[in-house]
């Protein structure tokens, strides 16, 4: 029964983590066009995206780990969150914002598929 409970928090933060990145990416693209972008790109959606991943990755690695016992995949998963939470002091719109935040996901989803690789191989 937790299987699939686990397997759909890990699909869901792999989900949001793909947003995030088409986000990052297109936010940039159109900052770099257009000198008014809209609310979509405002900074305070790099608070809830955070707000939403973090509870979300608690429960989906905290799970994993109880299972597979495998501590690094979390520790792969805080360091995710920790550069997506650094990206919220860097000035918003900056290359450095997006990379930052690239670099955050991308660790974050990369510890969510390790943990579902991980939960499937039990």
């Amino acid at each position: 029964m937790s299987r699939p409970l686990n397997s759909l928090l890990d699909r869901l933060a792999i989900g949001l983590s793909g947003l995030c990145l088409l986000h990052c990416m297109a936010g940039f693209l159109l900052l770099s066009l257009f000198a008014m972008s809209g609310d979509l790109l405002d900074h305070r959606v790099h608070v809830v995206g955070l707000a939403l991943a973090l509870p979300l990755a608690a429960v989906a690695l905290w799970r994993g780990w109880r299972k597979h016992g495998r501590g690094w995949i979390a520790g792969v998963g805080v360091a995710g969150l920790s550069v997506m939470a650094a990206s919220l002091v860097v000035d918003h719109g900056h290359v450095t914002e997006m990379l930052v935040s690239m670099a955050g996901v991308t660790l974050l989803a990369l510890a969510h598929w390790r943990n579902l690789r991980a939960l499937q191989s039990l």
